[in-house]
């Protein structure tokens, strides 16, 4: 037994008792190891182990929490809980508490035939020896989903909906009176009116909508929004309400507002963009540039409460599928009238900037205003005015028109960004996968968009935009309360998963800080990125770097935004795309006119809503990008390519073809020369015998091998060398 300072030996008994006590007397506080032994005075190696073993039985006995490797604290959970019940294929079911805390598992037979996403209560069950803990599900609150999307399979007697990924844990079951003329292989959306219980385990539902047949391009993209119950048609009331708005502005509403229709406008925007909802303007004020940053004033046509209102509230955000949009608002709206079109007068709530040469704000002004736009711009048209090569041409040629304005907007935007990141904003220049999309809807071509000086000028004025209207809140003086806002707010990033990124990086030779300031520790994250840019290593390390951060979302309760280093953030600059935007400028129009402040609880419901649904809504674009990938590499079948190692899983090594981007999986039953263990922690396969590797990052040959357009799956082979 291991020896106490004052000589006497110390027993596991004793050991845990002083635990014990030092937990329950500190119910809210993390300790970690070295804390540990210091309040406990255990000063010798053989004591220090005996503690450790001792809280490893104790977390396992679920007196104590594991917060890291060497920390531990109180448990406080209860034995029921309430949280999401997670529905896996395989029958490795979990649920998630409330709290945040880790997946419990869930078997089949504890499970009350609970489905994804539902809300659940259950109970914890006494442990068995040598076995993982185990929750049973002892009441549904409430169904994520009453609707469900699949292929219509109808029999004789009956008929059934087969579903995608096996979220139920049955097919279900639709009386033939009940199918709306679907047939066999059709695709179909169906309400459930009977959920399975301990007298019946069939699910029962009715056809809604039926999508029409599989592999039908509109039929496809329909089935991803009606999967994730987003609208993919358009309510006729609603947009019969927008066909009636007024679109024409008359004097009395430009007299309210700061004119600003003879000063030069753009916008720049996506060359297939049909709505422009912001602009730049640029005119010189002495030795200072006047910028406006001028949005379109949505909330001037939109009412709170009103039909169209309810609807966009209810949507949230515009859905971009890789062929079409879904937009939260009527196209009427959209597209014309709020739309800022060139050389028609259009009311815009802006942030105008008064900015010296090096782009400190010297003054800013809130305020409804009427502008004219003189010119739409593409990105890639603004690009090749920005490009050092292009000022040389145009001496020759004609100059373009206006690109000193334009470069003048460019100038000050690099400064703007150059300070951004002086000041501790991450660098995470992320590429986006594109398809070109033929007339049928046939992708012909995958690519990748990388940001260039074009949208990174938009992007520097927007953030400006959004930052001032943050700050004009959220900003009041010592001892008062700031009135209620929907923020933009992104934490800081988890601490266990920036410790196991520094633990990793270290094994190529990077060094990186994982505790002090914020900007110390994003400052690192940048050396890091910018480090490895180029290097084998890139894709990996940029992968497990954004496994670390944090997901940003809507608050009414501000912390700041980590990732763009602003104490104060919140969405100002798209209100035709996302609802918390005409949110925003609601409650400013209100709070300029003098009002008090609006209920908070209101508002964070719904901030809570639209975070919700922009997660929805990713995914589903998601779900579009991976079927048009299949689809794109259908006729590509036995076709052999160079690729990198893009996703490790215990079932199988993610690949993505350096070409084209599009991903595929080699399955763990193809890699048949050896037994791979799976090493979660290091990104990689090691074969057991031959210690032959598989690391993220990698390259890699491959074949294409199955393309399953149902299931969104695309399978590769290791190609032979």
């Amino acid at each position: 037994m291991s020896k106490k300072k004052g000589g006497k030996r110390l027993n596991k008994k004793q050991i845990a008792e002083m635990l014990q006590t030092l937990f329950q007397q500190n119910p809210n506080e993390t300790f970690s190891f070295k804390q540990i032994f210091k309040a406990l005075k255990l000063d010798t190696h053989p004591a220090k182990m005996l503690a450790i073993d001792t809280m490893e039985e104790m977390a396992w006995d679920d007196f104590l929490s594991k917060v890291s490797d060497n920390s531990y604290r109180l448990n406080l959970k209860t034995q029921v809980q309430e949280g999401t019940f997670i529905r896996k294929a395989n029958g490795k079911n979990s649920f998630m508490p409330d709290d945040g805390g880790k997946p419990i598992f869930v078997s089949e037979r504890n499970s009350m035939f609970a489905l994804n996403g539902d809300r659940v209560r259950v109970a914890m069950m006494a442990r068995r020896e040598k076995h993982i803990k185990e929750a049973m599900v002892v009441e549904i609150l409430s169904h994520k989903m009453d609707q469900a999307v699949g292929k219509l399979k109808v029999e004789k007697d009956y008929a059934f909906l087969v579903t995608e990924g096996n979220i139920f844990v049955h097919d279900i079951l639709i009386p033939k009176k009940k199918l709306k003329g679907g047939k066999t292989g059709d695709k179909a959306v169906v309400k459930i009116t009977q959920w399975p219980s301990r007298e019946s385990k069939n699910i029962v539902g009715e056809v809604i909508d039926v999508l029409g047949k599989e592999g039908d391009n509109n039929v496809e993209m329909h089935a991803i929004l009606a999967q994730y119950g987003l609208p993919y048609k358009y309510p006729k009331q609603v947009e019969d309400a927008a066909e009636k708005i007024e679109p024409g502005i008359t004097p009395q509403e430009i007299s309210r507002r700061v004119d600003m229709r003879d000063v030069w406008t753009c916008t720049i925007d996506p060359k297939d963009a049909k709505d422009f909802d912001d602009a730049l303007s640029i005119r010189k004020q002495g030795k200072m540039w006047e910028v406006g940053v001028h949005i379109a004033d949505v909330s001037h046509y939109v009412k709170e409460g009103s039909i169209i209102d309810k609807e966009a509230m209810k949507r949230a955000t515009s859905v971009y599928l890789v062929d079409r949009t879904i937009p939260m608002l009527p196209e009427r709206l959209c597209n014309f009238i709020c739309s800022l079109r060139p050389d028609e007068e259009k009311l815009t709530y802006s942030v105008i900037f008064v900015l010296d040469e090096d782009a400190n704000v010297k003054s800013y002004q809130i305020a409804h205003t009427v502008i004219k736009s003189n010119r739409r711009y593409a990105y890639e048209e603004v690009q090749e005015i920005l490009r050092p090569s292009s000022s040389s041409k145009s001496s020759q040629s004609s100059p373009a028109p206006y690109a000193e304005e334009l470069r003048t907007l460019d100038q000050l935007a690099k400064k703007l960004r150059e300070r951004r990141f002086k000041g501790g904003a991450v660098k995470f220049d992320r590429e986006e996968l594109h398809f070109d999309i033929d007339e049928k809807g046939k992708p012909v071509r995958a690519y990748f968009k990388k940001s260039n000086d074009a949208t990174q000028l938009i992007e520097e004025f927007m953030l400006l935009a959004n930052r001032t209207v943050a700050e004009s809140i959220g900003k009041v003086k010592k001892g008062t309360k700031a009135k209620t806002l929907p923020y933009r707010i992104h934490d800081q990033p988890d601490p266990t998963k920036l410790e196991a990124l520094r633990e990793f990086v270290v094994k190529f030779g990077y060094k990186m800080k994982t505790s002090g300031t914020k900007g110390a520790i994003s400052k690192s994250l940048n050396a890091l990125m910018d480090g490895c840019q180029g290097k084998k290593e890139q894709k990996l390390i940029e992968t497990v770097a954004l496994r670390a951060m944090m997901k940003a979302k809507y608050s009414t309760h501000n912390i700041g935004h980590y990732g763009l280093a602003f104490e104060y953030y919140t969405h100002f600059t798209s209100p035709i795309r996302r609802y918390p935007d005409t949110m925003v400028h609601r409650l400013l129009t209100k709070y300029q006119s003098g009002a008090r402040s609006a209920n908070q609880q209101k508002y964070e419901e719904l901030c809570e809503h639209c975070s919700d649904m922009e997660q929805v809504a990713q995914q589903a674009e998601r779900d579009s990008i991976k079927y048009k990938m299949v689809e794109f590499m259908a006729d590509k079948l036995g076709e052999t390519y160079d690729a990198h190692i893009s996703g490790i899983q215990s079932y199988g090594i993610y690949c993505e073809i350096d070409e084209n981007h599009c991903e595929g999986m080699v399955p763990m039953r193809d890699l048949d020369d050896d037994y791979y263990d799976f090493d979660e922690r290091n990104y990689c396969l090691v074969g057991r015998r031959h210690h032959h590797k598989y690391q993220l990052g990698d390259p890699i040959r491959i074949k294409v091998a199955r393309a399953n357009i149902e299931k969104r799956q695309l399978d590769f082979a290791l190609a032979e060398e």
